[in-house]
């Protein structure tokens, strides 16, 4: 049942339904309004609208492709998103182009200035030793890299030429006799460094005196005689007595020239001494000397007497006990004995 509306009520009615559909418009028409402006594309400036067709523009929006909200900035931010991804574009060479090798550019070791030598030696053996010198070319070190051996023996290495060299002249030789080239023989040294042009002149007149062959005698022309002549030649001063003993003839020619600079052929020049030069040498052959066989072969015994003791049906047994007969101590005695020198190295 619907109750009657007063007429004041009625008044009341007809303006509010008045005032909601005055809003109502209002609000609609707000609406289409926003929605016209969000639907329309927004009007730029012709200067921004030219500058998006640029290689700039367009390296921009590749990298950042939201838009700018407004055309302030529009004009702010290309600047630094243009020159951002150049920096490190130019910047990735750099860092891959190689540095130059400060190594590569060192200096290397100069070469000798005097690279080959002639060294006058003495050498022990089993009477008064042996006077010889050795020649060749030194290393990048001013070690010695060749070695050739000149000097007088008395031919062949029967003991009998020497015998009578006491008496009477024999044949000679002039070359190395046994045991010139071992390192741990030698009792004292003397060493003149050469140029290639001093060298060829000691060396030719080496060759000289070689030719003549000359005879050996011990009193009259022995090996201290025929090293101070290739001395001399050199410009040095000899000793005076070629019967002087072998090491001390090499020590006093060593300290009548070590200090000259002038008048001689080649350089004078203080090397390792002789009690060096022979430890060292015998500490390598220590080092390559190998152990004794018997060592080795002996080892395995222990273990295989109770394996055999415990398989008696095997009757192999007795051939195994057999296997350290195999070496004898002669054997491995006799890769360490150093070679015995010859009759011919006792030569004066």
């Amino acid at each position: 049942m619907r109750h009657p509306i007063a007429a004041t009520d009625a008044g009341t009615y007809k303006v509010l339904r008045a005032a909601a559909a005055t809003c109502a418009f209002v609000t609609f028409a707000a609406w289409s309004a926003q929605a016209q402006i969000v639907d329309e594309p927004r009007q730029r400036p012709a200067s921004v609208t030219a500058a998006a067709h640029t290689p700039a523009a367009r390296a921009m929006t590749t990298a950042a492709p939201a838009a700018p909200a407004s055309p302030a900035q529009a004009q702010a931010v290309p600047a630094p998103a243009v020159s951002a991804p150049a920096a490190p574009a130019a910047a990735a060479p750099a860092a891959s182009t190689p540095q130059p090798d400060t190594v590569a550019g060192a200096p290397e070791p100069k070469p000798l200035a005097k690279p080959y030598y002639v060294e006058f030696r003495a050498r022990n053996a089993h009477n008064y030793g042996h006077t010889f010198l050795i020649h060749g070319r030194l290393n990048a070190n001013g070690g010695i890299a060749t070695k050739i051996v000149a000097g007088l023996h008395p031919a062949t290495e029967s003991p009998v030429p020497w015998m009578i060299g006491h008496f009477l002249a024999v044949p000679s030789e002039t070359g190395a006799s046994d045991g010139d080239t071992e390192d741990q023989y030698v009792l004292a040294r003397f060493r003149v460094n050469l140029s290639a042009e001093e060298y060829r002149k000691v060396v030719g007149y080496i060759k000289a005196l070689q030719a003549k062959s000359p005879v050996w005698h011990a009193v009259l022309y022995n090996c201290n005689a025929f090293i101070g002549d290739i001395a001399a030649d050199m410009g040095m001063e000899k000793p005076g007595s070629p019967m002087a003993m072998p090491a001390a003839y090499i020590n006093e020619l060593r300290d009548l020239n070590i200090s000259k600079t002038k008048g001689i052929t080649g350089t004078p020049v203080r090397v390792q001494s002789a009690e060096q030069l022979r430890a060292e040498t015998l500490r390598n052959l220590g080092r390559h000397q190998k152990k004794p066989p018997t060592a080795a072969v002996a080892a395995p015994a222990p273990a295989e007497a109770p394996v055999l003791a415990a398989a008696p049906a095997r009757t192999a047994a007795p051939a195994r006990t057999a296997a350290p007969a195999r070496t004898a101590p002669a054997r491995g005695t006799a890769q360490v004995t150093p070679k015995p020198s010859g009759p011919d190295i006792g030569s004066f």
